[in-house]
């Protein structure tokens, strides 16, 4: 099996992954730690973990018989971030600053799955009786338990997985096999020490503890997952963050070595889409277009982006809270305009970013629309 091992290092690393190991598929340890979790409330809504719960005890849940899974990990940008875009002008202009993993302005998982697909046929034409699937975080596996045990890396404070040589900018991508393969020692030494930087970085405080992030608080879920308006006591935290968070990470030592760039001949910088408006060199989003986007605009603007994941009401939420938090006069009647909008979430959360502009004939302006409003959620967010 030594030299089959050798085929997948080979084939993966020709299709771009900076890193592989193998780990034998195991009974989760942390299991009862997830199951925790989730009693905490610490998953938000995310209620589809709760439901398909059992099938995280063993890799088998997501691949009958699986015996060892390879574990492949690949870089996207980590490039330093540029400042703010100047450039709005007369024009008016704003931009919210969306997380690394998006700057290719492609969805990963349709750049990563065709690798893995040739990985699996690969292993299949040398076993043919092989069953081999590739995932790519969407399966319920425990990926980082298993790359910890595939020797990757270690689990940060920030519940992310960390290596010495590529830090944490990268994706993680698995595949299960119900064949016995040689297996990497697991990584059982921690290397984050004392320092508490992502911790104390997080603007939210979504961290309770050391290695456990209450996934309703963070940044990310807040601008990806979660379909309600944030709390109004987390939405000042969301800063500039129109999709996703990098704050936990952008303070983390380990990804300030040069090496964390080193590994990408074929990663999501190349698949780049250019009629994407994401500028990939400083990972700022332009959000007026949003606003007088349909449905249907977004969709064909968006449809292949990590973007749409949020759809654009997500989106439009996201640029709402953004533009609440930069003050951003200019943006006035764009919030004005939203108010019409029939999604009562929409309407509540203009209303909130127009309190925030500090503006006397703005503030005096939404009185005179609150006698129009009937919604209780548009009508709490007004100020007593």
């Amino acid at each position: 099996m030594s030299d089959l091992v050798e085929q997948i290092r080979a084939t993966a690393l020709s299709e771009g992954f900076a890193a592989m190991g193998i780990a034998p598929a195991v009974t989760s340890q942390g299991f009862h730690h997830l199951v925790q979790w989730i009693e905490s409330g610490y998953a938000g809504s995310m209620d589809y973990l709760e439901r398909r719960l059992d099938a995280y005890r063993h890799p088998s849940g997501v691949l009958e018989g699986t015996k060892s899974i390879v574990v492949l990990a690949m870089n996207y940008d980590a490039a330093i971030r540029e400042p703010m875009p100047s450039n709005g002008g007369s024009e008016g202009l704003a931009f919210g600053k969306t997380a690394r993993y998006t700057w290719s302005a492609i969805d990963y998982h349709d750049v990563i799955h065709p690798k893995l697909k040739r990985i699996v046929r690969m292993i299949r034409e040398e076993i043919p009786d092989a069953n081999a699937r590739g995932i790519v975080d969407t399966a319920p596996l425990m990926e980082r338990e298993v790359a910890v045990l595939a020797g990757l890396g270690w689990r940060g404070k920030n519940t992310l997985l960390l290596n010495k040589q590529l830090g944490s900018y990268f994706f993680l991508a698995c595949v299960l096999v119900d064949v016995e393969l040689p297996i990497d020692q697991p990584h059982e030494t921690s290397h984050c020490g004392t320092c508490t930087a992502c911790l104390d970085a997080c603007p939210t405080d979504a961290f309770p503890s050391p290695g456990v992030l209450d996934a309703s608080k963070c940044i990310s879920y807040l601008t990806i997952e979660n379909s309600e308006l944030p709390e109004q006591s987390l939405r000042a935290g969301i800063g500039d963050w129109v999709f996703g968070c990098d704050v936990c990470q952008e303070v983390c030592p380990w990804n300030r070595r040069p090496s964390r760039t080193q590994h990408d001949p074929d990663g999501l910088r190349g698949h780049r889409d250019s009629a994407n408006p994401l500028d990939v060199d400083d990972g700022w989003l332009e959000l007026t277009s949003l606003f007088s986007m349909t449905d249907e605009e977004f969709r064909s603007q968006f449809r292949r982006t990590p973007f749409w994941r949020s759809r654009r009401r997500g989106m439009l939420r996201n640029a709402i809270v953004v533009l609440g938090n930069q003050k951003r006069l200019k943006a006035i009647e764009l919030l004005f305009t939203t108010l019409k909008d029939a999604d009562p979430e929409l309407r509540a959360i203009a209303v909130w970013a127009i309190c925030q502009m500090q503006d006397q004939a703005a503030f005096d302006r939404l009185l005179g629309y609150r006698h129009t409003e009937t919604d209780p959620l548009v009508l709490a967010e007004f100020p007593e």
